[in-house]
């Protein structure tokens, strides 16, 4: 389907309600590293207000994990800034796979849609689209889903976080992997798609190994983007 040819995504609040009850059992797992992220915090010596605010502004684990490991007296604003920044490059390139769909829509939905972003919604939404699903239920619905049991386990560490004060030791960190590695199987696989995949995820082992922490992902995503970006699928 050419681009100009394709409809705008739907968008209602029954859709979402559909995408939030989706994406709530994945959901569950990510509070429990909310709850890690607030004994973190906590230990930390952040404030209750400023956790809890950091939680649901920021809404991004790992970037919030990193800036509590810069954290003390006094902040180093820039290399807070570039670290952030280079955890969250993905978004820039996972924003851009659902460009051809959400150009359609006018620019208040398109980014108002964006604000609750993140892996799981986006690949399920993704493989959605993929798929004929012309809908962002997934993606909004979702997105909520998991920012609200983020910020609900982000409170249950600060007040009983000890208690899973270790996520892995319970093999927690696995599910969002294995999550996103069955939207993977389940969606549109072609010959382009499937070297995107493994160029990325060769790069990503190879920065893990190599590279300093937190790049895999950036790297990773790169080298599949890449992939994509010179062998271009041929229109209908």
């Amino acid at each position: 389907m050419v681009m100009s040819d394709r409809a705008a995504p739907e968008l209602s609040l029954a859709l979402c309600r559909q995408g939030f009850w989706r994406l709530l059992p994945i959901s569950l797992f990510v509070a429990v590293f909310g709850a890690a992220f607030g004994l973190a915090a906590v230990q930390a010596g952040l404030p209750g207000h400023e956790i809890l605010l950091m939680s649901a502004t920021v809404f991004a684990g790992t970037a919030q994990f990193a800036a509590l490991e810069m954290w003390g007296t006094e902040v180093p604003v820039l290399p807070l800034l570039a670290t952030t920044f280079a955890i969250n490059a993905r978004m820039l390139l996972m924003g851009a796979t659902l460009y051809p769909w959400m150009s359609r829509l006018p620019p208040g939905q398109r980014y108002a849609s964006l604000v609750v972003l993140s892996d799981a919604n986006w690949a399920m939404n993704l493989n959605d689209l993929q798929s004929g699903r012309n809908t962002l239920g997934a993606l909004v619905g979702g997105g909520f889903a998991l920012w609200l049991t983020w910020l609900t386990g982000t409170l249950a560490g600060m007040v009983f976080g000890s208690a899973i004060s270790d996520p892995r030791a319970l093999g927690v960190d696995m599910v969002m992997g294995c999550f996103m590695l069955s939207m993977v199987l389940a969606g549109r696989r072609t010959s382009r798609t499937v070297l995107a995949w493994v160029v990325g995820g060769l790069a990503a082992y190879a920065a893990y190994r190599w590279l300093p922490e937190n790049s895999h992902v950036l790297v990773g995503a790169l080298a599949g983007g890449l992939v994509g970006a010179l062998w271009l699928e041929d229109k209908p």
